[in-house]
């Protein structure tokens, strides 16, 4: 085996350094009241839908204000647009305290969907800019750790705050949070966005080779949002703790996967991992079906969220390698609306199915939807047939 020099270059600067930690501190807002929030608007209003609204309106107006972030991006740039997004996450959490209505609960639900849709857009795209083009699958894996870690942490323990003391208290700590992303947004490297993007979202979404990691990748987000909404509603009473052990299981095993398949994919190929990955996810969702035994939900969970860190990082490192740098900011969208979109569809579609088949038969209908997406994912690895791995034997 010979390794190009490059490869061996520091990977991680000062510069990424501090992007990092940006990341790391506005996903904590985002964390700490994304299963926390649909607790809160099915307990205040006593209907299990409403957790699904709650959700589904966030990701919806997630994904109308993504489609014009890149345009804002390019009028005020980086800084100013993500310390914007970054307050959108936390301060309107505030609102809730006291105020216990499901007109309130949707008004939060909406800004903060917007903050996501912002931090998300620029985050993703300003990383693809960051990282060496021949280690950009594996600096997009860190990148994802990154945004993983306050999920591993505060995701659960935001659930268990609520539970144990108040939901006042985690609203509270969710803006201390938006505070800190504020202070720490001008370390931010002074990158130009570019000018007013040329490409249109439809026209890269003609383009079948960006389109279809997009959608499959898609499917895995429309598990993700069913288990981190409706997981806790959907174990017996008497095991809930299974459900913040579960999500705390399923964040660790998605960062892993995200580094692990950026470093693979820049040596073997990201296209190569998306079909496994589907497939371990469709069978991490089948144990789920077991909601009663606390085993098969922790392996379940363990299973998915390998599978859905391999198909985000593969995903993306694919839609990047097809793109011309002045077309990172509409394939960042992209992929935003999908991961968007599908945590959505999932919360709401779920909602609505399991008043008619259950808990049990909701998850196993949801598995077998991402088996069926294997076979896609498998046959779209001709699209990158030939292409040469950074890391040559010889």
């Amino acid at each position: 085996m010979t390794v190009s020099p490059r490869a061996n270059s520091p990977l991680i600067t000062p510069t990424i350094w501090w992007f990092l930690l940006f990341s790391l501190v506005a996903n904590a807002s985002l964390s700490l009241l994304f299963s926390v929030l649909p607790l809160f608007a099915s307990e205040s209003t006593g209907s299990s839908l409403a957790a699904g609204l709650a959700t589904g309106t966030m990701m919806l107006v997630t994904v109308l204000v993504e489609l014009g972030t890149p345009r804002l991006m390019a009028a005020l740039g980086y800084r100013r647009v993500m310390a914007a997004g970054v307050a959108l996450l936390g301060f309107p959490s505030l609102l809730l305290i006291g105020i216990a209505n499901m007109a309130t609960i949707l008004a939060v639900s909406a800004a903060r969907g917007a903050g996501l849709a912002i931090t998300v857009v620029a985050g993703t795209a300003l990383a693809a800019q960051l990282f060496p083009v021949h280690r950009r699958a594996e600096g997009l894996g860190i990148y994802g750790v990154a945004l993983s870690i306050p999920v591993i942490v505060l995701l659960p323990l935001g659930l268990w705050l609520a539970e144990s003391y108040s939901f006042d208290l985690v609203f509270t700590i969710a803006a201390i949070a938006a505070i800190a992303g504020i202070a720490i947004v001008q370390m931010l490297p002074a990158i130009d966005p570019g000018k007013r993007p040329t490409h249109s979202i439809m026209a890269e979404l003609a383009d079948p080779g960006i389109a279809r990691p997009a959608v499959i990748f898609a499917l895995s987000t429309f598990g993700a949002g069913i288990v981190l909404t409706y997981l806790a509603l959907a174990v017996p009473g008497e095991t809930r703790y299974v459900a913040p052990a579960g999500l705390f299981v399923q964040a660790i095993c998605t960062s892993v996967a995200r580094w692990g398949a950026g470093r693979l994919g820049d040596r073997f190929g990201s296209q190569r991992l998306l079909a496994p990955s589907m497939l371990v996810a469709a069978i991490g969702m089948a144990c789920i079906v077991a909601t009663g035994s606390t085993i098969a939900v922790l392996v379940g969970m363990a299973l998915f969220g390998l599978g859905l860190g391999g198909a985000q990082n593969a995903s993306l490192a694919i839609m990047f390698e097809r793109a011309d740098n002045d077309r990172f900011a509409q394939v960042s969208v992209i992929w935003n609306l999908a991961y968007d979109a599908g945590l959505g569809i999932g919360a709401v579609g779920f909602g609505l199915l399991i008043g008619q088949t259950g808990y049990p038969w909701g998850f196993a209908i949801v598995a077998m939807i991402l088996l069926a997406s294997v076979v896609p994912a498998w046959l779209g690895r001709r699209h990158d047939v030939g292409a040469a791995p950074l890391i040559q034997s010889g």
